[in-house]
């Protein structure tokens, strides 16, 4: 029959949009090669641990932060500890993803905290390389740790959100798994909590 012809043709992309939900990039393979790494929280996702780790109260998908921010914090092309790299929305990331800077390596490397790039993990101190013409932190690749290297896909972003007030390394190291477990319980649009709580 046609109709299931189209329905397994269509099923399929649709199939692979659910497991790219969240802002992770994808679903944890079963290959030998393939290791895990952070601990994993069930419905852990990027954008309500980025905001309870960096500060930034900011609600909604991650691809929303950067227009979200205007009027409300400093942005710019360059990193800073505890600022949140904003992903823009694609085929990989249907709602675009969201980490937050642990460190800042070089004028074109950066290590960041995320939840949800490998699903429902946490991953710390992460790689990100810049990789756009004009070093503007525009076009970037991550760090996928189930392979254990450098992503080969070069992701679009906006730039850096930078947080209401100043991070460190230690800070941020603290807070982590704090803010991995305040990011469950986001009832009532609560204020961040995780850098407030002593870790």
């Amino acid at each position: 029959m046609r109709r299931s012809s189209l329905t397994s043709r269509s099923f399929i992309p649709l199939l692979l949009a659910a497991f790219l939900a969240g802002c992770g990039t994808s679903s944890r393979q079963s290959a030998g090669s393939l290791v895990p790494s952070g601990p994993r929280l069930a419905g852990l996702t990027c954008a309500p641990f980025a905001r309870e780790l960096s500060g930034i109260a900011l609600y909604g998908e991650a691809d929303t932060w950067w227009n979200g921010s205007a009027g409300q914090y400093r942005r710019a092309n360059r990193p800073e500890v505890g600022s949140v790299l904003v992903f823009r929305r694609s085929l990989r990331l249907p709602s675009g993803h969201v980490s937050v800077v642990s460190r800042v390596l070089g004028p074109r490397q950066i290590e960041v905290i995320q939840a949800n790039w490998v699903p429902e993990e946490l991953d710390q101190d992460q790689l990100v390389v810049d990789v756009s013409e004009r070093n503007d932190w525009t076009q970037v690749r991550v760090w996928y740790p189930p392979v254990n290297q450098l992503g080969s896909t070069v992701y679009a972003s906006y730039g850096f959100v930078l947080p209401p007030r100043p991070a460190t390394y230690d800070e941020l190291s603290r807070a982590a798994r704090p803010a991995m477990l305040y990011a469950i319980d986001t009832r009532g649009r609560p204020l961040p909590r995780a850098r407030n709580s002593g870790g």
